[in-house]
């Protein structure tokens, strides 16, 4: 069935998407704000605010919010990202008014109890502990760090025990006041929805909200910057970064299709190369992230210390080859995991709420799936390798945690 997009007389954007055939609903309120809006010496603080509105809001405790949509046998959800927030409810058709009351109050109605704040502080402490304790899921912040040093892009989503210390009340109010407006939110459903009632709750819901949009976040200056975590575990990891595409740049479907063919699977070069002919690591993909105005194309390495500096250095020298001698059978089997990852994710009433609102965000409408595959069809070998090739010509950024690499002691 055909998606729409209605827009509330507050600006608030509307996305709904009947599907045929399922008996479950998936619905949520994007933000167009995450941890890169946030205040100097802040940092945290957008993810903060996604735990704190789950500790009370509305007329509902903490347990209260859990049990009234579990009884029900759904779930509510949240993540906070560098360029965006969630809060996402799934449930059975029946209730969907349930699932949108739920968010409404998480987001107007929180109740931010100062003693709460002071519980969830440590839970947060100890969330950041385990990331710290997770070499390849710290490693990206070392390297997001790396890439926009001194700017709020390059900070970790979940701030530092500084950051952290500095919330307050006041802090948790302002952000939500500031950058929950309706002109940069967007309410999108998918599932067995029914378009009118959805219409009707979401302007009951929202549509007493006073108009206004979220400040624009200062733009992202990629730098070719350095980290190194020297905290010794079994193996090292690494992750490279060059300069990539923002979300709408005319290269983001050819830089996309590059790095699959250089290391989005087991059959591309990069696994191949370091991986299976030489035994340089044990695991080895590249990786491409955007953002509105910038972006990140990449490696992650995670290899025996002694094999790490020649690891990177092959992994270097496959992606230029790869630049240069990307064939049509690489680029069409990077073409079709392209498509297949696309399509088969949209099977998912959640994935589809998801696609329905970033298409919003990014582009000001709902962007058909056939439209996006049209484009990944229309990419040439030239363009493949002239993205690829643009991509590793600037400067880049290291990440290394796990000890020293030799390369850059």
């Amino acid at each position: 069935m055909t998606a729409r997009l209605h827009v509330l007389a507050n600006g608030l954007r509307v996305a709904v998407e009947p599907m045929a055939g399922v008996e479950t609903i998936a619905v949520g309120l994007y933000a167009d704000a995450g941890a890169r809006s946030e205040p100097n010496g802040l940092s945290g603080l957008a993810h903060m605010v996604e735990h704190m509105v789950f500790k009370g809001a509305g007329s509902r405790s903490a347990r209260q919010i859990a049990e009234a949509i579990e009884d029900r046998g759904g779930s509510l959800n949240a993540w906070t990202a560098r360029d965006h927030t969630v809060f996402q409810a799934r449930a059975l058709a029946g209730d969907l008014a349930l699932g949108s009351e739920l968010i409404a109050d998480l987001v107007r109605n929180a109740h931010l109890d100062a003693e709460e704040l002071e519980r969830e502080r440590h839970v947060v402490l100890s969330e950041l502990g385990e990331a710290r304790d997770t070499p390849d899921d710290i490693i990206f912040d070392h390297l997001q760090a790396a890439a926009y040093p001194g700017q709020q892009l390059g900070e970790a989503v979940l701030g530092d025990e500084t950051s952290i210390a500095a919330i307050d009340v006041p802090a948790l109010r302002g952000w939500i006041e500031e950058q929950y407006r309706p002109e940069s939110l967007v309410f999108a459903a998918a599932g067995k929805v029914d378009e009118d009632e959805l219409l009707r709750l979401t302007e009951r819901l929202f549509g007493d909200m006073p108009s206004g949009a979220s400040p624009t976040p200062a733009p992202g200056r990629f730098a070719a910057g350095r980290h190194h975590d020297r905290r010794r575990f079994d193996q090292l990891h690494v992750a490279l970064a060059f300069e990539g595409v923002g979300h709408t740049h005319p290269d983001l479907h050819a830089l996309s299709l590059f790095t699959n063919a250089a290391g989005g699977g087991m059959s591309s070069r990069l696994f191949q190369q370091v991986r299976e002919e030489r035994g340089l690591a044990y695991s080895i993909y590249s990786w491409a992230h955007s953002y509105a105005d910038t972006g990140l194309f990449g490696i992650y390495c995670a290899a025996a210390r002694n094999d790490a500096a020649q690891a990177l250095g092959l992994a270097r020298r496959v992606l230029a080859e790869t630049a240069e001698g990307l064939t049509e059978a690489e680029l069409e089997r990077a073409r079709a995991q392209s498509k297949a990852g696309l399509l088969m994710g949209l099977e998912s009433v959640a994935t589809r709420a998801d696609h329905l609102a970033r298409s919003i965000q990014v582009h000001g409408r709902i962007v058909p799936p056939g439209e996006t595959v049209a484009l990944i069809d229309a990419v040439t070998l030239e363009q493949a390798r002239a993205a690829g090739a643009r991509a590793l010509a600037g400067g880049e950024a290291l990440a290394t945690v796990g000890g020293k690499l030799a390369e850059v002691a």
